[in-house]
């Protein structure tokens, strides 16, 4: 048996290297284009809470988008980040509380997934689209770019990335031994 602290310090290094897979995968799969990277994002995302837990799910979902910004691997507009965090927090959250539990039918697994990705695409279009491409000075070059970008491709890659966590997350639940 693991002392309380010995879980306490694994756990806060299973949710760093999901840190950690998030942005390298994020930054290697870049070149490849917002579905793939997205895709990717999305994957860790719903990995980290599915398979480590709730806190890891929202540590990673909040820190994230900073990183990518800090690295330049994300949109290089600021006040989008905090909109991303809300999204992926929306996300981690939702596949938490429907899909979290160890012996769920695959319907309702499924159920949850695409709540998850449509809430996560519904929240990045309301604040990036319909909020900040409002209310920031952007020319409208920008706004179309931010519009393309979180909008369909939102959904696509939340459901993409949540279907290959569905499936990976019972594998890495077994080689974590929960």
């Amino acid at each position: 048996m693991r002392s309380a602290m010995g879980r306490r310090a694994l756990y806060i290094t299973e949710t760093a290297v999901m840190t950690a897979l998030l942005i390298v995968l994020q930054a290697a799969a870049r070149p490849a284009g917002q579905y793939v990277a997205g895709t990717c994002v999305n994957g860790v995302l719903a990995l980290s809470v599915l398979a480590v837990g709730l806190w890891s799910g929202i540590t990673v979902a909040l820190l994230s988008p900073f990183f990518a910004f800090l690295l330049g691997i994300g949109p290089q507009l600021l006040p989008i980040a905090p909109s991303i965090a809300v999204g992926n927090l929306v996300f981690v959250l939702l596949l938490s509380l429907l899909a979290g539990g160890r012996d769920l039918s695959p319907w309702r697994k499924g159920a949850a997934w695409i709540t998850a990705a449509l809430a996560k695409f519904a929240v990045l279009y309301l604040l990036v689209v319909k909020l900040l491409c409002a209310v920031l000075p952007l020319k409208e070059l920008q706004i179309a770019v931010f519009t393309a970008m979180f909008s369909w491709p939102q959904l696509v890659t939340a459901l993409a990335g949540g279907g290959v966590a569905l499936l990976l997350a019972p594998l890495l639940r077994r080689a974590l031994k929960r």
